[in-house]
């Protein structure tokens, strides 16, 4: 789970689970920059969590009340923390979505579409890392995109094939941002040998 590092935001407590169940990689604004030769921890996490321990599910989780999305929304706030500034400028598609698709939003509305839009550009760029692009087209990968809203507890989920963020009121059937189907682009257009052949 990549989530905020918002000390609201608590990934065990909202999945419920025990010490142990969840790898978790939390930093502000629940970002996902694009794959790049340079290093980086969060690409690191996800890497290893893909590679190493298998795992078969990634959820990024945004949530309401962002103060990661509240300060990329008001760039004097962060003059004085320049690197932070650069870390969120990895949201700068879910900001130009917001600016350029939504109208007449408030600033409490603006926030909570940025902080929904930016789960989905993270999901966009965790596809560019090449442990999840293969996951992904071996079918053995699945990607989540959840927003917690942190004044009434509920869990928005991304479904992937609407676009849109629907109430999760029965937590077993979730809509996915990205199935685990195999997806493999050339397949009716090249040679695919089998372990068989």
């Amino acid at each position: 789970m990549i989530s905020c590092a918002d000390s609201r935001v608590v990934p065990e407590i909202i999945m419920q689970a025990a010490p142990g169940d969840l790898f978790v990689c939390r930093n502000a604004g629940n970002i996902v920059p694009p794959f790049s030769q340079a290093n980086g921890g969060v690409s690191s996490a996800v890497e290893y969590a893909v590679e190493a321990l298998g795992v078969r599910d990634i959820v990024v989780c945004g949530h309401s009340d962002c103060g990661a999305m509240k300060a990329f929304s008001n760039p004097s706030a962060l003059a004085k923390m320049p690197n932070v500034a650069a870390w969120l400028r990895h949201a700068h598609a879910a900001h130009s979505v917001v600016c350029s698709a939504y109208h007449d939003l408030d600033d409490a509305s603006a926030v909570r579409a940025l902080a929904l839009e930016n789960v989905v550009v993270q999901i966009n760029h965790l596809r560019t890392h090449p442990s999840v692009a293969s996951g992904v087209a071996k079918g053995e990968l699945t990607l989540h995109g959840w927003f917690f809203d942190i004044e009434t507890a509920d869990i928005l989920a991304l479904d992937g094939e609407t676009g849109r963020f629907v109430t999760a009121r029965d937590r077993t059937n979730l809509p996915v941002a990205l199935a685990a189907t195999p997806r493999l682009a050339a397949a009716d257009h090249v040679h695919v040998r089998t372990n068989a052949a």
